[in-house]
């Protein structure tokens, strides 16, 4: 196997939040595991709302789908709020779209890993599920291990998320070598 890219993308505005920390340890160990990988999050993904006819021409969204398109596995993290996904993780994918015409179609027969956080369990649970059909809607293979964290009940979500990051990033590897 060839080194593989492994980009994540989501989290929040907030400098350090706990959705872009999680999405740094996953990419911790994949560079551990030898990947090479990208991080998009907080202000590399603040994107208009997506028009299709508009996005060609923003340099961030270039970047965006340029490094999307060199990816081998996604991992996508979102915030939880009022239930499901936050806009800026929501429009951030909405650019997906421009890879509808690439020979490998949006994520294609890539492996997604996917973390939902927010303020309670309700909200971290839906987030969770609308990532995942997202992913589904986007060609995209969710890993089975899923992460979902209430922020109230776990400050420290990088602690408390040791066993199923390296479980959910373990999968995306075990996913690369098929």
């Amino acid at each position: 196997m060839t080194t593989p890219h492994i980009v994540a993308l989501g989290g929040t505005l907030r400098p350090q939040s706990s959705t872009a920390r999680l999405l740094g340890a996953a990419l911790a160990r994949a560079e551990a595991r030898g990947a090479r990988t990208t991080l998009l999050t907080g202000p590399d993904i603040v994107f208009p709302h997506f028009e299709p006819e508009h996005g060609e021409s923003d340099t961030k969204v270039i970047r965006f789908v340029e490094t999307l398109r060199s990816a081998d596995a996604v991992i996508i993290g979102s915030p939880g709020y009022h239930g499901t996904l936050s806009g800026l993780v929501k429009t951030a994918l909405d650019y997906v779209e421009l890879l509808s015409r690439d020979d490998r179609v949006y994520f294609d027969g890539m492996p997604v890993g996917l973390i939902a956080t927010a303020a309670g369990w309700q909200a971290s649970v839906s987030t969770l599920q609308a990532l995942r059909t997202i992913t589904h809607a986007l060609r995209g293979w969710p890993t089975p291990m899923g992460i979902a964290v209430n922020t109230v009940e776990t400050p420290d979500v990088e602690t408390y998320c040791q066993g199923s990051l390296d479980v959910m990033v373990g999968q995306i590897f075990e996913f690369l070598k098929r």
